[in-house]
């Protein structure tokens, strides 16, 4: 008995590509310069309209796993280059529909109402990121200064060998470390303070370093950009040499989007 001959079924295999989906628009925006994505070599920006909602999409392909720092760094640019001229809801990066037609009927359909608010809310605006970081040998001379038993470890831990001050070393960096919590707290609250009539709210980031001082997003409109930049250039001239000051931006309101299906940063 031979045995039964076999073919593949060419309709049943798995698609090479998908729709990779960045952020969602207002329906008539209209990209005015190619906007290059993720991939290598990076793909082609479109955006898919259904009706009063539009999303920046491209090709993405399936066999390659997402997640590199360039597939991170080329989602946000391809958000931070259209906040100027539209408001934008980011998605969550990695999200990957089936084609066109799923990225109507999956996403923009279904959740019409609750993201034309949402892009209705955020129009005029972007977000910034206020970043300050410690001078590291201006903070640690404003803490021991400020408390005599770190100040006498440390002289401590200069006068004795180094192999004999392991457990003095411990007991000092965690002085230094609640000290700096406590001022990174204060800091923190004066920036919000200086910058609290040109934003339309802030969010207090959690600090990426031990020397972060502050660490802030605040939506802002951008009509008044040049009021934040001005309070924000007063403060780093004030805290100039203590603690350097950056203002990033302006960018997709990443911070601020809701927790709607697909969306975050």
């Amino acid at each position: 008995m031979s045995a039964p001959s076999a073919t593949r079924d060419e309709s049943r295999s798995e698609p090479t590509t998908g729709c990779y989906v960045y952020g969602l628009l207002p329906g008539d925006v209209e990209l005015t310069s190619e906007v290059r994505g993720i991939g290598d070599p990076p793909t082609t920006v479109r955006l898919v309209s259904a009706g009063d909602l539009a999303a920046l999409v491209s090709a993405v392909d399936l066999s390659r796993p997402l997640g590199t720092p360039g597939d991170l760094q080329a989602h946000k640019l391809v958000l931070d280059s259209v906040v100027l001229g539209s408001p934008v809801l980011p998605v969550r990066f990695g999200t990957v529909l089936t084609g066109e037609d799923a990225v109507v009927s999956e996403l923009l359909e279904p959740h019409r109402d609750g993201f034309t608010a949402a892009l209705g809310e955020l129009d005029g605006t972007a977000q910034y990121v206020i970043h300050g970081r410690y001078v590291e040998q201006a903070i640690l001379a404003e803490v021991l200064s400020e408390n005599p038993q770190a100040a006498r470890i440390a002289d401590r831990i200069r006068r004795a060998d180094a192999d004999a001050t392991r457990e003095l070393r411990i007991e000092l960096g965690e002085f230094i470390n609640n000290a700096v919590a406590v001022k990174r707290e204060k800091d923190t609250r004066q920036l919000l303070s200086a910058i609290d009539n040109q934003g339309l709210g802030s969010l207090i980031r959690q600090p990426t370093h031990e020397l972060d001082a502050a660490y802030v997003a605040v939506l802002a409109e951008l009509d008044k950009a040049d009021e934040l930049e001005k309070a924000v250039s007063d403060l780093a001239d004030k805290w100039q040499e203590r603690i350097e000051l950056r203002l990033l931006g302006p960018m997709a309101p990443y911070d601020f989007v809701g927790a709607g299906p697909g969306s975050g940063g």
